[in-house]
């Protein structure tokens, strides 16, 4: 046995511990406690941000569109939107009939929905200016021909 235990002094004598052992050092891995790509860590977290964001305006532009959809899909919006149309229809009608009428006035004015028309005929043009509520003027002229009723 003591030859066992000498054998073991010599062999832990003759060992060199520093092959065995190195210094202990700790990384952080979080960028945000080492340092260590900081500027891509902070960027990647204000584009998740950015992306949140949008994806949430998205998302009320959206509902917001369903419900005006859905508010303009009832009956009652429906006759409305039908009733407007023919009523405008009737009148546009009446007043191409007034401005291409022989026995028809020569020029008038008159307002609808907040736009202001104008005509006057010459006898072989129409001048019409239509000026809406903005103060935006569209001018026309239609040579009168053959559209004389």
């Amino acid at each position: 046995m003591t030859k066992k235990i000498v054998i073991s002094t010599l062999i832990l004598l003759f060992m060199d511990f520093n092959a065995f052992a190195s210094e202990m050092v700790y990384q952080f891995s979080n960028p945000s406690f080492s340092g260590q790509g900081w500027s891509s860590h902070v960027l990647t977290i204000e584009n998740e941000e950015y992306t949140r964001q949008q994806a949430n305006i998205a998302a009320q532009q959206q509902a917001a569109a369903a419900a005006a959809a859905a508010a303009n899909n009832t009956n009652l919006a429906k006759f409305l939107n039908n009733l407007e149309s023919r009523i405008y229809a009737t009148l546009s009608q009446q007043i191409a009939s007034q401005l291409f009428s022989n026995q028809g006035a020569t020029s008038g004015q008159f307002t609808v929905a907040g736009s202001t028309i104008q005509w006057n005929s010459d006898g072989s043009n129409v001048n019409i200016s239509i000026t809406d509520a903005n103060g935006i003027t569209t001018n026309m002229t239609v040579p009168l021909g053959s559209l004389a009723i």
